[in-house]
């Protein structure tokens, strides 16, 4: 298998949730609030599990190039976790279950971080990386979905983490593919994973949104929030199929090609104009 060479930088950078993040951020949405919510909640410790996993067969990997991208991946990944722990305390401080779900996430990787094997632990994080940049490619290729989110300094974090999701999104499914490559149990990981993410998403959404008093204050938002699920674009057909597409004989995530999406977003993120410029580090 010939790795391309791709571009994976971490970008050293630094958001201030605190300073305008007010409470139901997406567009006055509880609903959508809460998902990004538990989402962001997540990150944290999911990005360690993977960083762990990709880490563990670092000594390997052969391929020059894959290993350089390896380290662009972790490098990426770290910031990913130490922004979104700040914004998920400031989620926390406006009545969020961050903590919670946090908390539920640690104990649920280690888990699998001491009942599973290093090489079903890699294919967890190849199976959810798919995920990540699924979403991340929603974000940044449809405007609607970006409307969605009206708080800038949110918007600003996730168009920077979708994007480098989106940059490294075939690293974790090339060391897999590299050094166990056994595509029966990718997808039967993959199929496993998907049941677990659906069900702690939703179980916490559904938990954030039901002890909110916010929500109870306000239930014609709550059912608004409802009746927009259906239309929103994460849940759109094209998106389920290309998620369901992880589990064919062949798949690559590059089948997807991102690259003009990416060089689209690049100058307007990091550009010398561009919204992200005076942030970076």
């Amino acid at each position: 298998m010939t790795i391309p060479p791709r571009d994976i930088k971490a970008r050293r950078i630094g958001f201030e949730p605190e300073r305008t993040v007010t409470k139901y951020f997406a567009a006055g949405d509880p609903i959508m609030s809460h998902v990004v919510a538990v989402l962001s909640a997540l990150f944290p410790e999911g990005e360690d599990f993977f960083v762990q996993s990709v880490k563990h067969h670092r000594s390997q990997i052969i391929d020059p190039e894959l290993k350089r991208q390896v380290s662009g991946f972790i490098g990426q990944e770290a910031l990913h976790s130490r922004e979104h722990e700040a914004f998920n305390q400031r989620l926390a401080e406006l009545g969020f279950p961050t903590r919670g779900v946090d908390t539920f996430t640690r104990w649920l990787l280690g888990l699998v971080s001491r009942a599973t094997p290093r090489s079903w632990q890699l294919a967890v994080t190849a199976a959810l990386e798919h995920y990540t940049a699924t979403l991340a490619e929603v974000l940044l290729g449809d405007p609607e979905a970006l409307a969605r989110l009206t708080d800038e300094e949110i918007r600003s974090l996730l168009l920077w983490h979708a994007f480098e999701e989106s940059e490294h999104k075939a690293v974790a499914f090339d060391v897999y593919a590299a050094v166990i490559g056994d595509e029966r149990l990718r997808a039967a990981i993959m199929n496993l994973t998907t049941v677990i993410f659906l069900l702690v998403s939703v179980g916490w959404t559904t938990y954030g949104v039901v002890t909110d008093a916010g929500t109870w204050r306000h239930p014609g938002r709550v059912f608004r929030g409802l009746g927009r699920l259906p239309s929103s674009p994460w849940l759109r057909r094209s998106v389920i199929r290309r998620i369901r597409d992880y589990n064919r004989r062949g798949f690559h995530p590059d089948d997807h090609d991102a690259t003009a999406l990416l060089d689209e977003w690049r100058p307007l993120l990091f550009g010398e104009e561009g919204r992200l410029r005076n942030r970076l580090a």
